[in-house]
Formats: structure tokens, C-alpha cells, sequence
């Protein structure tokens, strides 16, 4: 063996070592968790669970790094570039799989640049409309789409939100048109559709339940792929008719790519394991989501799959890509 070999074979030797060791010890300090949006959003509130459960687990403090902006980029490049020795998390959402083709320069790449650990949840959103529109199916809104196409406008938290792909995804698939208008944000977007100033919009589901009630809009359906267990008559997509708008927001946590895989072992099996206590089960059905769990490779191969799917969604939609 020469000199060189013999020093990469150690060098190799050692940095497997101090892998081990690094794993072993871990946690030895507080963790951060990024969470690319503001405080209050779902996955806010994902993120503070996900945090207190890894602290019983871990034995550490696990510190809420809220990052919002730029449709959830910013905190997920910061992520991305952290050190990867499981000390800096992320919690987010499919915006993380949307944002690959709906921004041009992101300064990372999702798959190549993020560690899966696991699949948090999901919640479907909601096809609602105001009380005033006579469609009462999604069957007819879509064949007013498709009628007078343009004529109906809906609201949407911005260009590229969920409600605004939610929308997109509906248009692709059933060949209807309708005109958005954008608002600041999931609250306005909301105040609008119960006030009228637009005909209908495709929320988060638990954006949309408390407005139910004031009579001001309708459900036609949840884009998921079952019904809601707080609303078992309303129909899913597929069930009124309108198979393959399925859309789900789905909530996942990640590391800096290269973090030790048994580092990452550690989370999955602690994440995976709050999920399924009654206490997690039930916080999470309070807020509309259904805990979904998956291995680290599970995870990486739906990020591949959602990527694809968005990405065809945008270029058909004419989504301006930033």
C-alpha cells in the first residue's frame, strides 16, 4: 500500500470515527428548528409539536427559529447551508417541492442539498365557494369554468401559494379557466371569499371550517384523498367528480445534507414515535392534520415525485416563474 493510499485509508477511518462518535453523543446542546414561515401558519404550529416531543425524547432544548419570507425559500436555504451535524432542523411544507421549478435561482437544491428525516402530516385544503354563487357541486363550478371561462375569479394567499397551485391543478385537469386575484396572504385571501369580493378559493381545510359556519360560503369538496373526519359529508375531489385535483399539504422535517445517518436515524425514530401517541393524534386532528410518517428514503422519493408533479402543473398553468 503506498504512503497516499495508506493516509486516505486512515483519513477515511478517521472521519467515519468521529461520525460515530458525534452520533453517539448526540445531543450535547440545544437544536434549532427552522421553520420557514411566520408564526401562526400551520406549520408553525407543526414545528413547536414536532420541538416539544424531540425535546422529551432528546433531553434538549429544541429553539423555534422562525424564518418566513420569499414563499418559504429563505428559511430553507438557511437550513440547507447550516452545519450538517443535527443540530439545525427543518420543518416545512410542499412549498418546499413547489419552489424547485417556481424559482429560478434558490441558491439550493431540495433533493441534493436536504436530508429527509420524515413525513409529519398532511391536511387537504377546501373547495369553497360564497353562498351567492349558484354552484352547489364541484361539477358545476367547473362547467362554469369551463363555459365562460375567466368569468369566475378566486382568491389566493399570493402567486405560487398552495390555494393558487390548488387552483392550477384543478384548471389542468378539468379544462376549466378561472382569473385569480392575489392577497396578501391565507387571511385576507378567506375574508374575501366569506365577504363575496371573489367567487370562490381552494384554502387549507383548517383555514376554511370556522367560516362554514357563518353561512357566507359552501364546501363542494376536500382535495384529499379521503374525507375529513370533522366534515364526513362533504365529498373528496375524486368522489364529485374531478379525479386527479387531489391536493395535499403535506408537512415533513429535514437536516443539512451530509448530517450522520445515525443522527438521522435518531430523529426519524423520535418524530415517528410522538406521532403515534394519542396526545400528538389528537393535537394534530384538532388543527386538520392527519399524522403521516415515513422512513428517511420514503420521504426523499416523494420529494422527487412532488417536484415533478408541480413542476408540470406550472409550466402547463403559465405560472410566472421568479
Amino acid at each position: 500500500m503506498t504512503r497516499i493510499a495508506a493516509g486516505m485509508l486512515l483519513l477515511a477511518i478517521g472521519i467515519t470515527w468521529g461520525a460515530a462518535v458525534q452520533a453517539q453523543n448526540y445531543p450535547s446542546r440545544p437544536i434549532r428548528l427552522i421553520v420557514p414561515f411566520e408564526p401562526g401558519g400551520t406549520s408553525d404550529l407543526l414545528g413547536r409539536l414536532v420541538g416539544a416531543r424531540l425535546k422529551d425524547a432528546l433531553g434538549q432544548s429544541v429553539i423555534i427559529d422562525n424564518r418566513g419570507g420569499a414563499g418559504g425559500t429563505l428559511g430553507a436555504n438557511l437550513a440547507a447551508h447550516a452545519l450538517p451535524d443535527g443540530y439545525t432542523l427543518l420543518v416545512t411544507h410542499v412549498g418546499l417541492a413547489i419552489n424547485e421549478t417556481l424559482y429560478s435561482k434558490l441558491g439550493y437544491n431540495a433533493a441534493r442539498d436536504l436530508a429527509p428525516i420524515t413525513r409529519i402530516g398532511d391536511t387537504p385544503n377546501a373547495v369553497v365557494v360564497t353562498a351567492a354563487l349558484p354552484a352547489q357541486t364541484l361539477q358545476d363550478l367547473v362547467a362554469m369554468g369551463r363555459k365562460t371561462p375567466g368569468k369566475l375569479d378566486y382568491g389566493s394567499a399570493g402567486v405560487g401559494s398552495a390555494g393558487h397551485l390548488a387552483v392550477a391543478l384543478l384548471e389542468h385537469v378539468s379544462g376549466a379557466r378561472y382569473s385569480h386575484i392575489p392577497f396578501k396572504g391565507g387571511g385576507p385571501s378567506m375574508i374575501a371569499t366569506v365577504g363575496g369580493q371573489v367567487h370562490f378559493a381552494i384554502p387549507a381545510f383548517p383555514t376554511a371550517v370556522p367560516h362554514i359556519k357563518t353561512g357566507k360560503i359552501r364546501m363542494l369538496a376536500v382535495t384529499g384523498t379521503r374525507r375529513a373526519p370533522t366534515m364526513p359529508e362533504v365529498p373528496t375531489v375524486a368522489e364529485a367528480g374531478v379525479p386527479g385535483s387531489e391536493f395535499t399539504i403535506w408537512f415533513a422535517a429535514y437536516a443539512p445534507s451530509g448530517t450522520p445517518k445515525a443522527i438521522i436515524s435518531r430523529l426519524n425514530q423520535a418524530i415517528v414515535k410522538s406521532l403515534e401517541t394519542p396526545e400528538m393524534r389528537e393535537q394534530l386532528a384538532k388543527s386538520g392534520v392527519d399524522p403521516e410518517s415515513s422512513t428517511p428514503e420514503e420521504l426523499a422519493g416523494y420529494l422527487r415525485s412532488e417536484i415533478a408533479k408541480w413542476a408540470k402543473v406550472i409550466k402547463a398553468s403559465g405560472i410566472p416563474i421568479n
